[in-house]
């Protein structure tokens, strides 16, 4: 049997590398191939690797060997899964590994806007001593916050939350009465009526949906109008589903805190110059897609990027498989 021949088109872990070579793949790691340069190294390539690199339908098109696309990490939308389908392409992803990491990260923005630590680093770096100012704080315990999607994340959300003494409204499509009673929180109707209705009352919000047609521009100008004036708002999950220049207007507006981890229009390179006009705003805390970004969770992401390709190359078959209702035998 020939070695499975395996790129990995974006950093990885060494542990992962390692594993797949145990298997005895093939494996060429190149962390800075783009859309631009995929193509030529897809050639004689079975499975392609990536994290944050994009895989439109005219790269995947031109890929005559590619069985398995793997996403190490939970969300797809990097991937033309169409595309990838209508070729016979399999794309499988890395669901709930990266929770935990996620979901840190977004607790660690409540906390921050709460108690404003970018603003007040800032102060100190500019040789300003402001107690009074940076006293002004709500504090945590007895406040309430909304989680918007309860998978993985939202419910390790959930969690963090509910240790920090806050009530929790939660709303889901998949979340039911049992489920929400053993995790202590309030239920909502997945309607965007109680969506409002619900902004309207609560001290914060976290977003933790995937993006898919329904939730693209769920934070619309309705939405941050519904919200209480001085409030905070966490997106950790995907830039497509706030209008960001609504975000700014309510900022403005109604004194809105922010913290967000993904934007519209980020570039798709590691490094590069850009900028949001998100991040010239005062109470707006932004970081750079990192939420997965831990030791911990990659070397979990790895470990089951590893596992897929193994039952794909031992059993020929496909495991969270994310495009099997288009995935056809072409």
């Amino acid at each position: 049997m020939p070695a499975l021949n395996v790129l990995i088109a974006d950093k990885f872990e060494p542990s992962g590398v390692a594993g797949l070579e145990q298997l005895g793949a093939e494996v060429t790691l190149s962390p800075d191939l783009g859309p631009e340069t995929l193509p030529a190294a897809l050639a004689g390539v079975e499975v392609l690797v990536v994290r944050s690199t994009k895989v439109p339908g005219a790269v995947i098109k031109g890929a005559d060997s590619l069985k398995l696309i793997v996403r190490a990490g939970s969300g797809y939308d990097n991937i033309d899964c169409e595309a990838a389908g209508a070729g016979g392409i399999a794309v499988s992803n890395c669901p709930g590994m990266n929770a935990v990491a996620v979901a840190e990260l977004a607790m660690g923005h409540l906390i921050a806007l709460d108690r404003r630590i970018p603003e007040q680093q800032e102060a100190l770096k500019a040789g300003t001593w402001n107690k009074k100012e940076f006293s002004k704080a709500k504090g945590l315990k007895g406040r309430s916050i909304l989680i918007v999607g309860t998978g993985a994340i939202g419910t390790e959300m959930i969690t963090r939350c509910k240790a920090f003494g806050m009530h929790v409204y939660a709303q889901s499509r998949s979340l039911g009465n049992d489920t929400a009673r053993a995790l202590g929180i309030e239920p909502i109707a997945y309607t965007r009526e109680a969506l409002h209705e619900t902004l309207a009352k609560v001290d914060a919000v976290s977003v933790h949906v995937a993006a898919t047609p329904d939730t693209v521009d769920l934070c619309n100008a309705a939405f941050f109008h519904a919200m209480q004036p001085g409030a905070y708002f966490i997106n950790t999950s995907r830039g497509e589903l706030v209008d960001e220049a609504a975000l700014s207007e309510a900022v403005k507006s109604k004194g809105l805190r922010a913290a967000v981890d993904v934007y519209r229009n980020q570039p798709s390179e590691k490094h590069c110059d850009w900028s949001t006009p998100l991040a010239d705003l005062p109470g707006v805390h932004g970081t750079h897609h990192c939420g997965a970004s831990t030791d911990q969770a990659q070397l979990a992401v790895a470990d089951e990027v590893v596992r897929i390709v193994k039952t794909y190359r031992d059993e020929q078959r496909f495991i969270n498989v994310v495009n099997e209702s288009v995935l056809t035998t072409a």
